[in-house]
Formats: C-alpha cells, sequence, structure tokens
C-alpha cells in the first residue's frame, strides 16, 4: 500500500515537471481556412457540384416517387404481367438512384475524390506553415480549436492562427 502511494506521488511529480517542460498553443483553422482565397474559390467550386450532384439526385427520387405513386393507384386495374413490368420499372429506377447517390456521395465518391484534389492541398498547406510556427516558438502541442477538440477554453496569448496566416504570406484584415 505505501509503494503505491510514493508511486502516485512521484508519478504527480514528474508529471508536473514534464509539464511545465512544455509549451502549449491552438490554431483555428476556420479562421485560418476563411483568410485563404484559394480555399473560398475551392469551396465554392465544391460547394457548386455539390449542388448540382443533389439536384440531379432529387430529380431520380421526384420521378421515383410519381412512378410510385402511379403504380399505387393503377395497380389494382392492372393485368398481372403489367403490374410485374412496371413493378421491376420501380426497383431498377431505385437501384440507379442509390447507384448515382453512392457514386456522388459515397465513401469514396465524386465528392470525396474532389475535395481531395481541391480542400487537401489547402490544409496541407496551412498544416506545414503550422509546423514551422510552432517550430521556430517552440511549442510542443498546438491543438485545433475549430475541429471538434476538447479545447474548452484557451488564452489568446497562445492563438497561433495569425502567426501561421503571416507564415503563408496572408495578410490579416
Amino acid at each position: 500500500m505505501k509503494t503505491g502511494r510514493y508511486l502516485l506521488v512521484l508519478l504527480i511529480l514528474f508529471g508536473t515537471y514534464f509539464a511545465n517542460g512544455q509549451k502549449y498553443g491552438y490554431i483555428d483553422s476556420d479562421y485560418i481556412l476563411k483568410k485563404m482565397p484559394e480555399y473560398q474559390d475551392s469551396k465554392e467550386k465544391l460547394d457548386k457540384l455539390a449542388d448540382r450532384w443533389t439536384k440531379e439526385i432529387d430529380e431520380l427520387y421526384t420521378t421515383l416517387k410519381t412512378k410510385k405513386d402511379n403504380f399505387a393507384k393503377e395497380e389494382v386495374l392492372l393485368p398481372e404481367e403489367e403490374k410485374n413490368k412496371r413493378s421491376e420499372e420501380i426497383t431498377k429506377l431505385e437501384q440507379a438512384a442509390v447507384k448515382v447517390q453512392t457514386s456522388h456521395f459515397g465513401v469514396n465518391g465524386d465528392y470525396f475524390q474532389k475535395r481531395q484534389e481541391l480542400i487537401k492541398p489547402i490544409q496541407d498547406k496551412v498544416f506545414e506553415a503550422m509546423q514551422k510556427v510552432a517550430q521556430k516558438k517552440g511549442y510542443s502541442f498546438v491543438f485545433d480549436k475549430a475541429n471538434q477538440s476538447n479545447l474548452v477554453y484557451a488564452e489568446t496569448k497562445f492563438d497561433l492562427s495569425n502567426d501561421v496566416l503571416k507564415e503563408m504570406g496572408i495578410s490579416i484584415k
């Protein structure tokens, strides 16, 4: 029992010493990205593509709903062969709609690919600038306030966002 207490005291002392030797800072990547014209352009392009693809998918689902509604109204009057034909047509249309939706917005869909192409290089640029700033100023840890971190409170004097923007050559207005 006594060794457990000694170990706990030792860990607390060591942890306190270790924590005091570290320098912490944070960035707000949303703030940084909003100040970058190339990010705004890329985001606009991506949003336009997403809107176009969403409209295309909405049109497919509207057509599908219309066909389903018409089929439900006329089903009792139709011969068995026509029922099967229409049911098959609706099933194919449903599959096509899901396929288009997945190809545009699925895990490896067009949206993801285009985002990688347009946004990732910009994020990499921010990361590299942040790394340079952190190394120059001797920071051991840099958190991102914007990306759902558990950063609850931070003094503004530890905000490196403007330093990162300066490192990238972006004027702060």
